[in-house]
């Protein structure tokens, strides 16, 4: 398992990253605004299971990869690098427009749960960040690299989980204002570019142990 210096970290990016706004928080939003607090539980628990499934698929699909070949290493290291940084600099440069929050259709609470995990599952956004971000706080030497990989992402998505329970119970109070304020901060956009453009970096120049 990851050391403790290196899971310190992870969970400080990751609650970073969590309290962004973006548009699995704006769907969240929408439900509580639109239909309550259990609407807006319901559908961040969707999003929950969406991410599990990014979990198990990058685990599966990376562990062996990354163990057999040492060049996939520099592979994965150098393109979730990349896409880090590509991530930071645009939130950096980004103007300050907001985020609209959707519109929802009132719909069961089985139809909202699956319509969020649909939505995760099928953005290819939110598999590119798994691929970038969790295996560059995998260490080979310090045990089963799938095993980490899940470990980071049911930690990152109890985070994420988390923060969207919270969102989905202020939202069903505050009503309008949350749906009209919580994708417009500045600070947050900016803060986000700073982590990524920081985890691009340290992944950049992460050397294989």
């Amino acid at each position: 398992m990851p050391d403790l210096t290196t899971s310190m970290f992870f969970l400080a990016a990751t609650l970073a990253l969590n309290v962004t706004p973006g548009p699995d928080m704006l769907y969240v939003v929408a439900r509580s605004v639109s239909e309550g607090r259990k609407a807006g539980i319901v559908s961040a628990l969707g999003i929950a299971a969406g991410c599990l499934v990014h979990t198990f698929a990058i685990a599966a699909g990376l562990s062996g990869l990354i163990m057999a070949v040492p060049l996939a290493f520099e592979v994965v290291k150098l393109t979730g690098a990349a896409y880090l940084l590509y991530l930071g600099v645009r939130a950096l440069l980004s103007r300050d427009t907001g985020l609209a929050a959707p519109t929802v259709e009132r719909a069961r609470l089985w139809a909202i749960f699956r319509q969020g995990v649909v939505t995760n599952v099928l953005n290819p956004k939110v598999a590119l960040f798994f691929l970038a971000f969790l295996p560059q706080f995998v260490d080979p030497t310090r045990g089963s690299v799938s095993a980490q990989l899940v470990l980071l992402g049911f930690l990152f998505n109890a985070s994420g989980t988390l923060v969207n329970t919270v969102v989905a119970l202020v939202s069903s109070g505050a009503g309008q204002w949350t749906k009209r304020h919580v994708g417009s901060s500045t600070l947050f956009k900016r803060a986000t570019g700073l982590v990524f453009v920081g985890l691009g970096l340290r992944l950049a120049l992460l050397e294989r142990k």
